[in-house]
């Protein structure tokens, strides 16, 4: 079977341009409510069950998380539940969410280091950050003590491992072979 994150990039794409430039907000909020609906234990439980119907199922969704869908978004819901897809809805939302800050011009940053950054360093390195990527920067910081120093940056495929960690790595392979 194929990955769920390949499956979930046509249907991302398909609710990106339904949803238009006007309503990404509300349709990317509705798409993660419905992803959350289906994550809930005992919704997931239902996902499998010959007993339950597809329309049944995308009912469910539509009732608990479609406060924000519109017509077409309702008729997206009960689309991937007769395709037998709702259970890749968080892979859906996330891949919307990419396409959304693609459109918008705005990349999220995910920065791994070893200690905590001050503000300084952080409002620092999402400049640096947003010009080398030419777009607006939303950093997310978290901590390792594992990395020793340094810090890993990620966004999207891109990956800079500027880690203690990392070097002691290339350090060690390059001696030992």
């Amino acid at each position: 079977m194929a990955d769920k994150s390949t499956i979930a990039r046509p249907y991302a794409k398909a609710a990106f341009e339904a949803a238009g430039t006007a309503r990404l907000g509300p349709w990317a909020e509705a798409l993660r409510a419905a992803a959350s609906v289906v994550t809930d234990p005992r919704v997931a439980s239902l996902l499998g069950n010959p007993r339950v119907l597809p329309g049944q199922l995308a009912e469910l969704v539509i009732d608990v998380a479609g406060g924000g869908l519109d017509v077409e978004g309702r008729n997206f819901i009960r689309m991937l539940a007769d395709n037998h897809r709702l259970d890749c809805l968080p892979e859906i939302a996330d891949r919307f969410e990419q396409l959304k800050a693609e459109a918008e011009g705005t990349i999220e940053v995910t920065v791994t280091s070893a200690v905590p950054l001050s503000e300084a360093q952080r409002t620092e390195l999402s400049s640096a950050l947003a010009r080398r990527l030419k777009r607006t920067v939303r950093l997310q910081c978290a901590t390792d003590p594992q990395l020793i120093g340094g810090a890993v940056l990620r966004a999207g495929d891109l990956v800079i491992d500027g880690s203690l960690l990392a070097r002691l790595h290339r350090i060690a392979y390059e001696l030992t072979a």
